[in-house]
């Protein structure tokens, strides 16, 4: 009897995973640059003397799907859509480096440039910080470029720094739980000069709302699966105690 009880808790534990991954996908949809959380189950064999009959579930985010979101033309100085499976730079909430592929950039009243959820953007010397200006241009290779303000309207746009952009092909990666990406055991990717950006485009979430939706349905529906197995199995240990309760 235990076994079904352990067994159904350890299941309905996993669907409670899973809903709390789809529900942060599906809360995302339109967050731009957002990669969508992938869980997954696996077994965890309780080992001991006598035969190995239980292996409860245990399911946890695991990876992201790393696929494109479409792109979308906004006409915005500030706003980069990063080519192929580059990443941008940014530093997180305890200093160190990350990677996001949120392009949705914006400077501060400081000068600081973020991006739009407020974490500093790296470039070649560390977080980028502009002066003020009258125009800003970002080539395609990252580099930023501005009109200094109060400039001769025929002036030579002056290069600031350039953003970077890192490839993590052939370096493990994890998504955080602050959203953003950090290299498995510590360190920091090196820049890519091949990585390139569009200028006046963002790409959006790459999460699918269909599938998320029918996920989290599969999940709900697992739940009550479970749910009735404890109630067979309440009704199990009762059908036992009154077999063998004294007749009166």
């Amino acid at each position: 009897m235990d076994r079904l009880i352990h067994t159904a808790l350890s299941a309905m534990r996993g669907a409670m995973a899973r809903q709390t991954t789809t529900a942060n996908n599906l809360a995302n949809a339109n967050t731009a640059g957002f990669r969508a959380e992938l869980a997954s189950v696996r077994p965890l064999w309780i080992t001991g003397e006598g035969f190995g009959s239980r292996a409860p579930s245990s399911e946890e985010v695991t990876s992201a799907d790393m696929s494109a979101g479409a792109v979308t033309a906004t006409g915005r100085d500030l706003d980069v859509a990063i080519d192929g499976d580059a990443l941008l730079g940014v530093q997180g909430d305890d200093g160190e480096e990350a990677y996001t592929r949120r392009g949705d950039l914006a400077v501060s009243d400081s000068g600081l440039l973020t991006t739009g959820d407020g974490h500093p953007v790296l470039g070649e010397g560390g977080p980028i910080t502009l002066p003020p200006y009258d125009k800003l241009n970002i080539a395609a290779d990252g580099s930023i470029f501005i009109v200094p303000q109060g400039a001769d309207a025929a002036a030579e746009p002056q290069l600031v720094d350039r953003l970077k952009l890192a490839s993590p092909t052939g370096t493990q990666i994890a998504k955080s739980l602050d959203g953003l990406f950090r290299v498995k055991g510590g360190g920091a990717l090196p820049a890519d000069p091949d990585a390139k950006v569009t200028a006046g485009s963002i790409e959006g979430s790459n999460v699918n709302t269909s599938t998320a939706l029918v996920d989290m349905i599969d999940a709900s529906r697992s739940w009550d699966t479970q749910v009735r197995l404890l109630t067979t199995a309440k009704e199990l240990d009762t059908a036992s105690a009154d077999l063998m309760r004294l007749p009166d």
